[in-house]
Order: C-alpha cells, then sequence, then structure tokens
C-alpha cells in the first residue's frame, strides 16, 4: 500500500481507467459477436449494421489506446472481408 500521496490518486486513476478499459474491451467483444452471428444467420443487412458498430467501436478505442491500433485494424479488415460476397 503506498504511502505517498500522489502515488495514492496514481493508483485511484489508475483503478478508474482499468475498469473503463475493460468495459470497452467488453464492448469491443460484444459487437464482434453480434457480427458474427449476422454473418452466419446470413442477414447481410444486419451484418452491414453489425460491421458498422463494431469499425466504430474498434476506431474509438484505437483512438484512445485501449486497444493498439493494429488490433483494430486487423479485426476491421477481417469483417470486411467477411462481409464482401
Amino acid at each position: 500500500m503506498a504511502n505517498i500521496a500522489s502515488q495514492i490518486k496514481r493508483n485511484r486513476q489508475n483503478e478508474r481507467a482499468r475498469v473503463r478499459n475493460k468495459a470497452t474491451r467488453s464492448a469491443i467483444k460484444t459487437a464482434l459477436k453480434r457480427f458474427d452471428s449476422a454473418i452466419v444467420s446470413g442477414d447481410a443487412a444486419a451484418a452491414q449494421t453489425a460491421y458498422a458498430a463494431a469499425a466504430s467501436q474498434l476506431d474509438r478505442a484505437a483512438r484512445r489506446r485501449v486497444v493498439h491500433p493494429n488490433y483494430a485494424a486487423n479485426h476491421k479488415a477481417n469483417m470486411a472481408r467477411r462481409l464482401r460476397p
């Protein structure tokens, strides 16, 4: 346990960021699963909507450095490839 005031504050900040980042990563996983299920079901309109939502979340997370930008780019590329007829 930290005794220094600045480290105590930093620990609080880190905990808030950890919880926020965990929620973002969970939301990304959910969006990717929704896209997968839309692709498997064969519903092109739902897949397109799910792709847009997942890509948006990936871009936002990459911009905030919650995930690596290459992670977002690779997932978006794979989704776009699966979306093509």
